[in-house]
């Protein structure tokens, strides 16, 4: 009674169970690819394409400037080097001519007055030639500023462009987002609405492993390729579903109790024999082995050797075998100390309410017992 399956049963429902384990491997693999290729049957999105046609005269604008700045700023720096050198000059020569200066103050020569009067050119040459530099400097760092300039000119435009052009990138990824979740949701619903009813209806059938395989994979399908794709629009939508999902999940589980706390109080009503005849062998003793009555399913201490009957539906849980009078299960088809066939009937004489013989079990041989 501990265990309802025969050895062999046992390993190969255990067999079976992997068949249907293996199987819904399969079909997760190929449907996590065909779910993985869904986006790609949208376009895929770039902010280029919301920048309108002014960006990329913007961004060549930003690029001249950028160009002229580097130029400006390398003629700039050879520019400045001149300058230098010819502040370097300029002010050797102002030494030189302040010494012969000194010297021809000191001798008072009027004949040097020719040579004074050339030195004094010389300098203003030099000097000349210094404001030349200096005004290349600063040509070269007026042009380097212009181009900074208008490089920021068209870089504010070109970022106001983006900044719009974001937000409609990102309104377009939210509709394509629930686009391709729509497309998710039909093809991975069907396959729950298909397994529910393979679930009710085919879930006992001589192909149970296939049928327990695909409701493996929808499920799979539903909950890991499709809930976590769910747009959330900042959670209120994820909220509003599972809160809408729980609430029918627990509606229909509560109208589900109720649908079998209601049959049980009828079939509790019946004889006791109508009972045992609608209780199949196997799921009897299923549920003596959890330590359950195979009637009501309450809790009942099989081991105690006072207990006969249910304390809690008044089915029969043991009787005596019409042979050698030995106590035994009442669900039991043969006594397990003379072998004795036990014989349909109520409990409660010897012999009597021993379970029938063998009739045609509820689905397959190899289906999951209830």
């Amino acid at each position: 009674m501990a265990n309802a399956l025969r050895l062999t049963e046992k390993w190969m429902r255990r067999g079976l169970w992997l068949v249907a384990f293996v199987f819904a491997g399969f079909l997760i693999g190929l449907g996590g690819t065909v779910v993985g290729d869904l986006p790609k049957v949208e376009k895929r999105l770039a902010l280029d394409d919301f920048m309108g046609p002014g960006a990329n005269t913007l961004r060549e604008t930003i690029k001249a400037a950028e160009r002229a700045q580097r130029d400006a700023q390398t003629a700039q720096d050879q520019a400045q080097l001149k300058r230098r050198a010819a502040q370097a000059d300029s002010l050797a020569a102002r030494e030189t001519f302040n010494n012969w200066l000194s010297t021809r103050h000191a001798t008072q020569q009027p004949d040097q007055d020719s040579e004074l009067i050339s030195r004094t050119r010389a300098l203003d040459a030099l000097k000349e030639r210094e404001r030349a530099a200096g005004v290349a400097v600063e040509a070269q760092q007026q042009a380097a500023l212009d181009a900074r300039q208008a490089a920021a000119r068209a870089g504010l435009k070109l970022g106001e462009m983006e900044e719009h052009a974001q937000k409609r990138l990102q309104a377009e990824y939210r509709r394509v987002e629930l686009r391709v979740f729509l497309y998710r949701l039909a093809l991975t619903l069907p396959l729950l609405l298909i397994a529910g009813w393979l679930f009710k209806k085919k879930r006992k059938s001589p192909y149970w492993p296939f049928v327990w395989g695909f409701i493996f994979f929808a499920v799979f399908a539903f909950f890991v390729e499709l809930v976590p794709y769910l747009p959330s629009y900042g959670g209120y939508v994820r909220y509003a579903v599972g809160i809408l999902i729980t609430v029918l999940v627990g509606r229909q589980a509560i109208i589900s109790l109720n649908r079998y706390l209601e049959k049980q109080k009828l079939a509790e009503r019946l004889p006791e024999v109508q009972r045992r005849e609608e209780l199949s062998y196997d799921t009897a003793l299923t549920r003596l082995s959890k330590g359950v009555c195979p009637g009501c399913e309450r809790a009942v201490d099989l081991k105690n050797p006072g207990i006969d009957f249910c304390p809690h539906c008044g089915i029969g849980l043991f009787d005596h075998c019409a042979r050698c009078t030995t106590r035994k299960s009442a669900f039991a088809r043969f006594c397990h100390a003379c072998g004795a066939v036990g014989e349909p009937g109520s409990t409660g004489g010897a012999g009597a309410g021993l379970f029938p013989l063998p009739r045609p079990a509820q689905g397959s041989v190899g289906a999951p017992g209830g």
